[in-house]
């Protein structure tokens, strides 16, 4: 298999459905030999998973394919690199364009796609090459989908029974893990829009819908390793400082611990101000362990990534990659290593002064400080109920 010519095959996603199936016919229009997969999930909530193919004239074949532990995601999982596989044995076919389902987020799919072990012991990824993800949004909707609080199973949109993602959650993922943003062309969208954009995913290609600049973009390459390393909160390529158009990014920094109680209290309030806010933290009376922070919509998720490489004995840092090791050395303090506060937050009117004055609040004093990890370790566990829900 490895010396035949890989399939290139190029992720396009996106909430914004009109935006995503423009970009999806102009790939098709304009690459010979492309065929176009899409997994319709609407009719699995009573019914099987829809599988679409197409090419630049219209649908080639309707199929549908069963449930999956009554997931559609799962299902959508284990049919499509089935269908991708098949054609890449076609050699009519030149690129494969899968269109994603609304709320399905392309970093478990791109992972799929190169990653799966093969019969003959290879992975999926000696036949496939990802080529690009895309998402495709619209600028004029992207402020009030980012704030958008609700359940994807009060629009419809939810791939499993237990999926409680929100809107504005599963936009922001979309959006933060493509190598390509594809704007949808149009007049409602302010150059703040753009600039919110912009400042959420500042390495991210743009290109607009409908100018021929989508298929060489998209056709550029992606590396998911790397994307993978990108997300992870340890090593994550957050946003710069910037502040054009009316919207603005702070960079908070510390190297020392929050209080946990104060945090506590201030969630709320930091959960929502900002459209969006992304970070790693670190808990006086959790010392050891590395806290990502990821809000959106005025919701907050918390979780325990395991712990910090200052935790870890030598022997372990073999285990860790690379990129984690190089992004703690950038950062590495003399007494508390890797250990610190890192958080980014983007939002048109961000009230910087205000946001500073409230994460600065929740340090620990100088005399909470002075007390060091025994001490720490007595605060009060505020946090222990996200940790629990977290495990």
């Amino acid at each position: 298999m490895d010396s035949s010519p890989k399939l290139p095959v190029v992720l396009v996603g996106g909430l914004h459905a009109e935006a995503r199936r423009a970009a999806v016919r102009e790939l098709l229009h304009s690459t010979p030999g492309a065929l176009a997969l899409h997994h319709d999930l609407r009719p699995a909530v009573g019914g099987p998973v829809r599988r679409v193919l197409s090419d630049r004239a219209g649908v080639l074949s309707r199929t549908d394919t069963e449930l999956v532990n009554d997931c559609a995601c799962c299902a959508l999982r284990a049919d499509l690199l089935p269908e991708l596989l098949a054609l890449a044995a076609d050699p009519s076919c030149r690129l494969a364009v899968v269109e994603l389902w609304d709320s399905v987020e392309p970093q478990a799919m791109a992972e799929v796609l190169v990653g799966t072990p093969l019969p003959d012991g290879s992975l999926s990824g000696s036949v496939l090459a990802a080529a690009g993800v895309v998402t495709c949004v619209d600028p004029a909707l992207l402020l009030d989908h980012l704030g958008c609080g609700d359940d994807l199973t009060d629009h419809g949109l939810a791939v499993a029974p237990g999926d409680h993602r929100t809107v504005a959650d599963t936009l922001a993922r979309q959006l933060e893990y493509a190598g390509v943003l594809a704007l949808a062309p149009g007049e409602d969208a302010d150059p703040g829009d753009v600039e919110l954009l912009t400042q959420l995913h500042p390495t991210a290609r743009q290109v607009t819908i409908g100018t021929g600049r989508l298929a060489p973009a998209a056709r550029s390459g992606f590396d998911v390793a790397a994307a993978a390393a990108r997300q992870h909160p340890a090593c994550a390529l957050l946003p710069q400082e910037a502040d054009a158009h009316g919207v603005a990014t702070l960079v908070w920094r510390s190297a020392r611990p929050f209080h946990p109680g104060r945090l506590h209290a201030a969630l709320e309030d930091l959960s929502c101000a900002a459209a969006r806010s992304r970070g790693r933290f670190w808990l006086a009376d959790h010392p050891d362990t590395l806290l990502s922070w990821e809000a959106a919509g005025g919701a907050l998720c918390i979780e325990d990534v395991g712990p910090w490489l200052a935790a870890l004995p030598d022997a372990a840092w073999e285990m860790v990659p690379p990129e984690r090791r190089v992004a703690a050395a950038l950062d590495w303090h003399p007494e508390h290593g890797d250990r610190g506060q890192h958080l980014t937050f983007t939002s048109p009117g961000l009230d910087r002064e205000g946001l500073v004055a409230t994460l600065d609040r929740c340090l620990l004093t100088d005399a909470e400080y002075a007390a060091g990890p025994d001490g720490w370790r007595r605060l009060p566990h505020a946090f222990d109920g996200f940790l629990d829900h977290a495990a």
